[in-house]
């Protein structure tokens, strides 16, 4: 038996024994879907953190996705594998930027993407996701909204919306560096691919998209869709999930990884089943706040 089956194995047996889920974002290695109990965007993973009744949540994605299932759990130990996996995004809004910019438009409704620490969440009056970010703030009596932290994604969902969006300048390194001219030249070399685009993109991306949407929208669209060929315009490894979900479609990547997806590895998974490491811990009130913030993303959707 080879040593990443043996590691499979053995989570799986110990998960079972301490009545554990593990929850895997679409971004992970591949061979950290055969322990999942869930695969996912950040919408869908937190419906499944919000309703899991195991006593503990190990969270193969980045930080602020652990923190989010915690907050949704908060009498549930939440673990992350590796405490380094930290969204850069998450951290280019603190709390007290977030206070600032509210003081300058006291009228304006808090949108905050999920990715984003739970003292931002706890400052918002909702969060999104990239699959609801346009119906959520659709849903909102206020006619400005600021929206943390994604520029690109305040820009794409100006496009769907009447209401003023007030942008935070942050941006996901990942899919802000993935340009037009890389897409065109995916459209030549697969001219009947169909084109599926995150929303974290530039809007001059977005433009050549059949479908914009979040990873596992991605994922719903390419099985029903009736062509054979897509090219996934996102992290690139969205399209090891699709290429098992789907094998006879093919999908094309343009290279574009997330480091701190990729911390996660099978012998963290398992130590952090094992030894109970690390548990996520959030201040009471700041999880208090944040969850009402979270709770009423999850009631739009």
């Amino acid at each position: 038996m080879s040593e990443i089956n043996s590691l499979i194995n053995e989570i799986n047996r110990l998960k079972k024994e301490k009545n554990a889920v593990i929850l895997v974002h679409n971004y992970q290695r591949p061979e950290i879907y055969k322990v999942a109990d869930f695969i996912g965007d950040s919408l869908e993973l937190s419906r499944e953190a919000a309703k899991t009744d195991s006593d503990t949540i190990v969270f193969c994605g980045v930080d602020f996705m652990a923190e989010s299932a915690k907050i949704l759990n908060p009498d549930k130990e939440v673990l992350i594998p590796v405490k380094e996996a930290q969204c850069p995004m998450a951290g280019m809004v603190t709390r007290q930027e977030l206070l600032s910019l509210k003081k300058q438009h006291p009228g304006a409704a808090v949108v905050s993407y999920v990715n984003t620490s739970a003292e931002t969440k706890a400052e918002s009056d909702i969060c999104c996701t990239s699959s609801n970010c346009v119906d959520v703030i659709n849903s909102l009596p206020e006619k400005e909204v600021i929206f943390v932290p994604d520029e690109n994604l305040a820009k794409y969902a100006q496009t769907k919306s009447d209401k003023k969006i007030i942008p935070w300048k942050g941006f996901c390194y990942v899919h802000s560096k993935i340009t037009a001219s890389q897409v065109k030249e995916a459209k030549r070399l697969h001219p009947g691919a169909k084109v599926l685009v995150h929303p974290e993109c530039p809007l001059d991306v977005i433009e050549l998209a059949d479908y914009v949407c979040s990873t596992s929208q991605m994922l719903y669209y390419a099985k029903k869709d009736e062509a054979r060929e897509f090219v996934i315009i996102t992290e690139h490894g969205m399209v090891e999930r699709l290429k098992l979900e789907i094998p006879d479609k093919r999908f094309y990547a343009i290279v574009a990884t997330c480091i701190q997806q990729k911390k996660i590895t099978l012998p963290a998974v398992l130590r952090a089943v094992q030894e109970g490491i690390y548990p996520v811990k959030i201040d009471e009130e700041v999880m208090r706040k944040a969850r009402r913030a979270l709770d009423r993303m999850l009631a739009v959707s």
